[in-house]
């Protein structure tokens, strides 16, 4: 048990540069979110329904964090600052990173059945602050989502999504992504190029300054003309 704690203490100081000590971390709101979160998974997996519930809103009055009983949840979870929702049939792997202010939101269930409605998270995703992901679609194995993205489809493997609705920047997950991306959001260039753009650029931008350049000579010529006839009085 100790061994455990002590390996989840040490996930979390590698993901975040802040804590001076593993014990520090033990101040965290997401680490006792998840303390209490197994307390209440416990209790809802033993139908101890009120008890579980009981346990969440405790939890969430002291963490700012809202992870319903139901929810299955890895091992080595970091939440980040917390004021997190995430839903009750949600699914999340190991060394999953969460920062604060994301919702892991849910469909309507279907003539009131309760089903899969929630997204799954699969092992190292890491999830920027504000973003959401919503339904029962699956975030798969080191994708990382940006801050503030909407995600409503399934994410591939190793993919960067960003935007609303969120798309994918097609950066090479062995190349970009390393060992840990903070916040899930690439902050360096090579950025891919905007897909509203005509897909040669540089060429379209030459061409304007060419164009640019002759109404320009155009103009010079125009006033070389008008500077005599000033001179002379002859300008009407």
């Amino acid at each position: 048990m100790f061994e455990k704690l002590v390996a989840f203490l040490d996930s979390i100081k590698a993901r975040d540069p802040a804590p001076r000590s593993r014990w520090e971390v033990l101040l965290y709101p997401g680490v006792w979110a998840i303390f209490y979160h197994r307390i209440a998974h416990w209790l809802f997996g033993g139908k101890l329904f009120f008890l579980a519930r009981l346990v969440n809103h405790w939890s969430r009055m002291v963490t700012g964090i809202d992870i319903h009983p139901g929810a299955k949840i890895g091992r080595h979870l970091f939440i980040d600052h917390g004021f997190t929702v995430i839903g009750e049939t949600a699914e999340i792997g190991d060394d999953v990173t969460i920062y604060q202010c994301v919702t892991l939101g849910g469909t309507n269930p279907t003539n009131g059945v309760p089903g899969k409605r929630h997204p799954t998270l699969a092992d190292g995703v890491i999830v920027g602050s504000g973003a959401q992901i919503l339904g029962p679609i699956t975030v798969h194995e080191r994708a990382r989502i940006g801050a503030n993205a909407v995600v409503t489809d399934d994410v591939p493997e190793g993919a960067t999504m960003i935007g609303l609705k969120a798309r994918s920047t097609l950066m090479p997950v062995e190349e970009w992504a390393r060992e840990f991306m903070p916040y899930g959001t690439p902050c360096e260039e090579p950025c891919p190029p905007c897909p509203e753009l005509p897909a040669d650029v540089d060429g379209r931008i030459a061409e304007l300054q060419a164009q640019l350049a002759e109404v320009s000579a155009q103009l010079q010529e125009l006033r070389a003309e008008r500077e005599p006839q000033r001179s002379t009085g002859t300008d009407s």
